[in-house]
């Protein structure tokens, strides 16, 4: 067990490159694999959640190693996958049991793949059912319902998906199971959600068309590879966001970050509670991108909700921190979805925040918190309940704090998404 300690530096100042995309190097490792050849990816992110899928994908066959700081994948190709000999271990990754399960249920062989004990705690049904209605065969604990699941491949028809619930994870698994189809495959959306797959499988040459709320392709096509450079996460990039907005004085660049409009919502929140946030230098090839400024920002609280909170919904416990330093009072609904993360994110949010003296309420599908009723004893110890998120969120809380000392608990987590934060941090001071 890994225990860190953070406290009051001053303020932030410089520039900081991060690592890549969490969600995109997911999927340049799983697409990757099924092209038709072989590509080199840089900046790929190694927190072990890709790292899960890296090791999964090695098992199904496909070739991936490393040169200097670049990935290389070496694709078998849409029919080329093979049948694992072990069961297949997701670790803490959703991404990696949802959207691999999509791809195996069209893989004309037998699968099972698992999961840490958080893991397997997490609802699999939203993926499973409906790809059963497509008519793949696939088993699991509940149902159906919880991991691990076994997986009998087979050849799949043609599929129309109506999503009743908002999730990229859902619509990439519906699609990976199209790839090599007898039939079309439309997804039909609810709600915009990432289309960080969308993007990707036509810039690898798929038959594909997306237009919210639908998205439709057309089997057969074999993929090529195509060297990528991923852009950095812009949700690890919260943090440091929210770290320069809440300290005077402050003000860092964030070079060459992700700015898909799926994934922005972090910055259209901190904008509407007053965040001086500049963008320079964009760019858009198979995802759009640029360098961000962000300065010391005066914020109001506001209510956070609907399309405003999926759009933001892996950043809420860091806007939870901001809220802390905003005036007025931060409302977030329709966030029940926090409930099934790697935790329960509202529980954890409330109960940490609770040892600051905060001002907090939970609610079924959020919460609020009454900015400006900190009063931290010296000395707080935060529990992140084994979720990566909180643990970073309250590391930048404890920076913010110049009379607390903040120890946080299992600090290890954060090497699910991002190992190297600490050291990203410590640069800027």
């Amino acid at each position: 067990m890994t225990v860190q300690k953070f406290t009051y530096r001053g303020s932030p100042k410089g520039e900081v490159f991060l690592p890549g995309d969490k969600s995109i190097s997911h999927r340049a490792i799983i697409i990757g694999g099924v092209s038709d050849g072989k590509l080199r990816i840089k900046n790929f992110s190694w927190g072990k959640d890709n790292l899960s899928t890296w090791k999964a994908m090695e098992n199904l066959g496909v070739k991936i190693w490393s040169e200097g700081e670049e990935v290389i994948v070496e694709g078998r190709g849409l029919d080329g996958l093979s049948e694992p000999s072990d069961v297949l271990d997701a670790g803490n990754s959703g991404t990696t049991i949802r959207l691999l399960t999509g791809l195996l249920s069209a893989q004309e062989f037998y699968s099972v793949i698992t999961g840490d004990r958080f893991l397997r705690k997490r609802p699999m049904g939203r993926v499973v059912n409906p790809l059963r209605k497509r008519g793949a065969s696939i088993w699991g604990r509940k149902g159906g319902e919880l991991a691990p699941l076994s997986i009998l491949g087979r050849k799949l028809g043609e599929f129309t998906f109506f999503m009743d619930v908002p999730s990229a994870q859902v619509k990439s698994a519906i699609l990976l199971s199209g790839l090599n189809a007898t039939g079309p495959t439309k997804v039909v959306e609810r709600a915009p959600t990432r289309d960080h797959t969308e993007r990707m499988l036509k810039y690898f040459g798929a038959d594909i068309k997306f237009r919210y709320p639908e998205v439709l392709l057309s089997p057969g096509k074999e993929l090529r590879p195509v060297d990528l450079t991923i852009p950095g996460d812009l949700s690890s990039a919260a943090f440091f966001i929210v770290l320069a907005l809440i300290l005077e004085d402050s003000e860092i660049v964030i070079r060459d970050v992700l700015l898909n409009p799926t994934r922005t919502g972090i910055i259209e929140v901190l904008r509407k509670m007053g965040a001086n946030i500049e963008v320079i230098n964009y760019s858009e090839e198979w995802e759009p991108r640029g360098d961000l400024i962000v300065r010391s920002s005066r914020l109001k609280n506001i209510i956070i909700e609907g399309e405003d909170v999926v759009k933001s919904i892996d950043e809420i416990p860091v806007i939870a921190v901001a809220g802390v330093f905003g005036k007025g009072k931060l409302v977030v609904r329709d966030a029940g979805e926090l409930r099934v993360k790697e935790t329960d994110r509202i529980r954890a949010i409330v109960e940490n925040m609770k040892k600051f003296g905060v001002e907090v309420e939970e609610f079924n599908d959020g919460f609020s918190i009454q900015g400006g009723t900190l009063s931290p004893p010296r000395e707080v110890e935060v529990d992140p309940m084994g979720d990566h998120r909180i643990a970073m969120a309250f590391a930048i809380m404890g920076h913010a704090l110049r009379d607390s000392v903040v120890t946080i608990k299992d600090f290890e987590v954060v090497d699910i998404s991002f190992p190297s934060f600490r050291e990203k941090l410590d640069g800027l001071f």
